[in-house]
This record gives C-alpha cells, sequence and structure tokens, in this order.
C-alpha cells in the first residue's frame, strides 16, 4: 500500500492536477488547430484524392459559408488526430499516481499501442476501403436509359462525414484488442469467457461493419475480416499475457516461500 499512500492527495490537489492535464490538452489542441487551419487545403486536397481517383473530379458546396465551415472542420478533423497522443499522454500522467508499479508496468504498453492501432485503421479507411465504397458507390451513374444520364455530384459536407466516419470507425475499431486486453487485465472477463464467444464477436464484428461503412458487401468485409482477425490476435495475446504473469507469481511465491 505504500505506493498508492505515498501519492495521496487531497481533493483539492487532484482538481488542480485534472485542470492542468485539461489546460495542456487543450492548448493543444488548438495549437493544433492553428497550424491545420493553415493547410487546411492541402489537407482537404489529401482527403478528396480517393475521389479523384475514382473518377470524379467535381465536388459541389451548396452554402455561402460552406466553403470557410468546411475548412474549419478539416482542420479540427487534422488537429484532433494529430494531438491524440499528447491527450492520452496527458490522462496518463492523471491517473497513474493512482496506480501501483505493477499496474502502470502493465498498462503503458497498452498505452503505447493504442496510437499504432488506431493509424493501422485510419490507414486501411484512406488507403482500401475508401477508395473500394467510391468505386462501388460511384458505379450508379451513367445512362438510365431514354436518354437521361444520372451523374454524380458529390457535396463536400457529405464527402468530409463520409470519410471521417470511414476513418474513425476504422481507427477505432483497430483498438479492440486493446481494449479486450485491458477488461480481462482487470478481471472483468476471462481468457475462457472470449474464447468461449468467438461466434459471438464473428456476428458482432460483422454487424458492426454494416452500421460503420456503406451498404456494399466489399466495404463491410474490409472492416469485419480484419475485426475478426483482431480478435482471435487478442486472444493470442491475453493467452501469452497470462502465462507470463502466472510463471511471474510462481516465482514470487517461490521466493516468499524461501
Amino acid at each position: 500500500m505504500n505506493e498508492i499512500d505515498d501519492s495521496q492527495a487531497p481533493l483539492l490537489d487532484h482538481l488542480i492536477e485534472l485542470r492542468k492535464r485539461l489546460l495542456w490538452s487543450a492548448g493543444t489542441l488548438l495549437v493544433a488547430f492553428c497550424g491545420c487551419l493553415y493547410f487546411a487545403r492541402g489537407i482537404l486536397s489529401f482527403l478528396v484524392a480517393p475521389l479523384k481517383s475514382a473518377g470524379q473530379v467535381t465536388i459541389i458546396n451548396t452554402a455561402v459559408t460552406g466553403g470557410f465551415i468546411v475548412e474549419l472542420k478539416v482542420a479540427f478533423f487534422a488537429a484532433l488526430m494529430l494531438s491524440f497522443p499528447v491527450i492520452a499522454n496527458q490522462l496518463w500522467q492523471f491517473v497513474a499516481p493512482g496506480l501501483y508499479r505493477k499496474e502502470k508496468q502493465a498498462l503503458l504498453p497498452f498505452l503505447m499501442a493504442t496510437p499504432v492501432l488506431f493509424l493501422a485503421g485510419a490507414s486501411m479507411a484512406y488507403f482500401i476501403a475508401i477508395p473500394v465504397a467510391l468505386k462501388f458507390l460511384l458505379g450508379f451513374q451513367g445512362e438510365l436509359g431514354g436518354g437521361v444520364q444520372q451523374t454524380a455530384m458529390p457535396e463536400v459536407n457529405e464527402y468530409l462525414k463520409f470519410v471521417m466516419q470511414f476513418i474513425f470507425g476504422f481507427g477505432l475499431s483497430f483498438l479492440m484488442p486493446v481494449l479486450l486486453m485491458l477488461l480481462e487485465h482487470a478481471g472483468i472477463v476471462t481468457f475462457e469467457q472470449l474464447k468461449g464467444a468467438w461466434r459471438y464477436a464473428v456476428v458482432a464484428a460483422f454487424a458492426l461493419s454494416a452500421v460503420l461503412t456503406p451498404p456494399d458487401v466489399g466495404s463491410q468485409l474490409l472492416l469485419a475480416v480484419p475485426l475478426v482477425a483482431l480478435y482471435f490476435l487478442a486472444l493470442v495475446a491475453i493467452w501469452f499475457t497470462r502465462r507470463r504473469r502466472d510463471r511471474a507469481s510462481e516465482a514470487e511465491a517461490e521466493t516468499t516461500a524461501s
């Protein structure tokens, strides 16, 4: 108990510490937002690149203030992603003093893996899932019969919503192994329970992909298959970490007994 007793502080000190961490997080987000706002058009050009690759070279804006609002949205979206590691670190700095040393050592790898997995999911969304979805959805334009042509005219705000939904959906979904390992480490679920529920996990993965992606099979499979793979990868990681914990506990028990 000495590890926690030494870090105990009055409620006012905790509130002051929380304010400090929130100010650092807000300040980082504000600085990143200002920087991203300066490069907003370049970031927007990067986000619409998949649309251009799908053969759509025109995107419309239906509001007088639309251009300004779009640049604000793009800047905030980019700033949120850039400042995420700093915000996560500030959260860790606030929570860490209340943890045992072993808990800190156990949770730190999860914290470090979070931005890596999120970036992997976001990259998969941008480079693979979005182009596949756009190719499918834009394939419905053309000749309708009787000389009538159907032409797609994407609206910039709707397109940004579409892209952000993909990127955040894939990024957050790729954090599932971290969540499962944290739940197992906290004792909320066990390895045996997760192993026995794999069929439900597969169904849940396809249901989640149906919500987060457009209604085409290709896009849904692009999210559902990695989710299922990540679930089984989490099971393997949990098995190894539990085995290592058991060995450490046995070694500690033998040391105490001797």
